[in-house]
């Protein structure tokens, strides 16, 4: 099993080498707006998954391979289908991957952030982007859709304690939705402005979320958000466009689209592309359409394609 993937375009990490260190859809939230669907397995003890052993084993080959080619990499990146925090081996799979001599970062919802080893795998980073969508419980509860464990003030506290011992890069991610919280800038921008991070993201659902009610806010909305967390943050970015197109595929072209596609959603143009440099083409998207593998998906005037799980919808 491989559980590495990429490297793909990262807006905020140049070309990131994706690690996949939990199993499909568990996680402890189910965000209205998730890329990859619904959460099925929601869950909030940390437990092990993989073997460290393995997880390790699979993104040094995959680092040697793309190097063989001249292939650079930015960032060995926990970016899973899922929450990579709720890996109880995390600490072990960074430590294990620390002598490749490139920089770690992990994606997280931050959900398990009060739990002091979780803070310490994080703290062997490079970079850490934490998810604060929002500081008040209501909105929290129902833009992020918690495991019924967790208690926000004790995430909130847990950020606060990780940011004043970080000594990489630290970002946070704020997702806006519209009519859910994006009439509530003022509470989460002071926040994150009192951890102070070295950059403060602002996004928008900009491929399919996992409910078809969730909308993006209009521009004005995004601006005014921009401009109440320029109040409270010295850096802030919005990621309201396309990541781009440099997503990279080795020998095994489709095995290594699939991998990619269980954690980020291409569209279709993109994919055609990649798939018409290596000779491929519409034909062979088709074959993995009918073999129920994939998904076809609009969102925005965009056609997605997204990888479909054994015994998950």
């Amino acid at each position: 099993m491989e559980f590495s993937f990429g490297p793909v375009p990262s807006r905020r990490l140049g070309l990131s080498l994706g690690i996949n260190n939990i199993i499909p859809k568990t996680c402890s939230y189910s965000c209205i707006y998730c890329q990859l669907g619904k959460t099925i397995n929601l869950i909030s003890d940390r437990r092990k998954f993989y073997d460290p052993e393995d997880v390790a084993f699979s993104v040094r080959k995959r680092v040697n391979l793309l190097k063989s080619k001249g292939i650079k990499i930015d960032y060995l990146t926990f970016v899973p289908d899922g929450e990579p925090t709720l890996d109880i081996n995390l600490e072990k799979e960074i430590k294990m991957l620390k002598d490749i001599g490139i920089k770690i970062a992990v994606i997280t919802n931050s959900s398990l952030i009060h739990d002091e080893e979780v803070r310490n795998s994080l703290y062997l980073t490079d970079f850490v982007s934490l998810k604060i969508d929002s500081v008040i419980n209501d909105i929290w509860k129902r833009v992020n859709v918690p495991h019924r464990n967790l208690i926000l003030d004790e995430i909130l506290s847990g950020i606060v304690k990780f940011s004043k011992n970080y000594h990489g890069n630290l970002a946070t991610e704020t997702m806006l939705i519209r009519d859910f919280n994006d009439n509530h800038f003022e509470e989460t921008a002071r926040f994150i402005g009192e951890i102070n991070p070295d950059i403060s993201y602002i996004s928008v659902p900009t491929r399919p979320p996992a409910y078809d009610f969730v909308k993006i806010p209009d521009e004005k909305r995004v601006i005014e958000a921009y401009e109440i967390f320029k109040k409270f943050v010295d850096n802030v970015q919005t990621l309201t466009d396309f990541e781009g197109e440099n997503f990279v595929t080795l020998e095994n072209t489709l095995n290594d689209i699939m991998d990619i596609i269980s954690v980020h959603p291409m569209r279709e143009d993109v994919l055609l592309k990649i798939l018409n440099d290596k000779g491929l083409g519409l034909n062979d998207l088709k074959i993995l359409l009918k073999k129920n593998l994939i998904k076809r998906e609009n969102y925005n005037g965009k056609i997605f394609y997204v990888r479909k799980f054994k015994g998950f919808t």
